[in-house]
């Protein structure tokens, strides 16, 4: 695991927002999150090709990473968590399945990748992690290491399509923090995209889970 900058425990959220948490996450997303259904959905919206070079930014425990690098084996994965913790076991789980995937510490909104380094970015529950000023700079990032007719691929909490789901998600909203949480219900994510610099964001698919509805998202970096 390469390390990139020296942040300590405080410096961010974890993903369930508590550090001693953090080993229940896999199997929170699995019981509760439709993982599977979604994560895989997700997948089969990337659609990389053999050679192309693949990141799965803020990837956590590295489920979605090791899934990538299954789905498309002729592919460079790397995955990158500004996680120590949770990067130890995505390292493990690439280990136990014996592939060759590259896990970089580093956070989104200051990625260590050169321009045009990535023909996909892929993340998965995220942004609502992040202030609306990280998101902004993010998706500037991301559209900075991507290659032209690069994409973007994001499942994250989406706007809500009804009263339950948006009563669902302020339990995301009292565990996460409304501060960073309210971007995704308002459904701006395609908005801050565009400020990005990105020419669309479409919602491809949407779920309706416990917690609220999460959504797919597909943007393009035209050249």
């Amino acid at each position: 695991m390469k390390k990139t900058n020296d942040k300590t425990k405080s410096d961010y959220i974890p993903a369930l927002r508590f550090h001693w948490l953090t080993s229940f996450y896999d199997s929170v997303l699995r019981w509760t999150m439709r993982e599977s259904t979604f994560k895989n959905q997700l997948i089969k919206q990337v659609q990389s090709y053999p050679g192309q070079r693949i990141l799965d930014l803020g990837c956590g425990t590295g489920t979605l990473t090791v899934q990538l690098k299954q789905s498309y084996p002729e592919s460079e994965v790397t995955g990158l968590d500004i996680d120590p913790d949770v990067l130890r076991m995505a390292e493990a789980k690439a280990a136990q399945r014996h592939l060759s995937i590259k896990f970089d510490q580093g956070n989104s909104y200051e990625l260590p990748y050169p321009d045009h380094s990535f023909d996909r970015v892929v993340t998965s529950l995220m942004f609502h992690h992040l202030t609306t000023t990280n998101k902004l700079q993010t998706l500037k990032e991301i559209f900075r290491v991507l290659k032209p007719e690069g994409e973007l691929h994001i499942a994250d909490w989406g706007k809500a399509k009804n009263g339950i789901m948006r009563i669902a998600y302020y339990s995301i909203q009292i565990l996460d923090g409304f501060s960073t949480t309210t971007d995704n219900v308002k459904g701006l994510l395609p908005g801050f995209a565009l400020k990005a610099g990105f020419n669309t964001m479409n919602e491809t698919k949407q779920y309706a889970t416990l917690y609220g509805s999460l959504s797919l998202y597909k943007a393009k970096k035209c050249s």
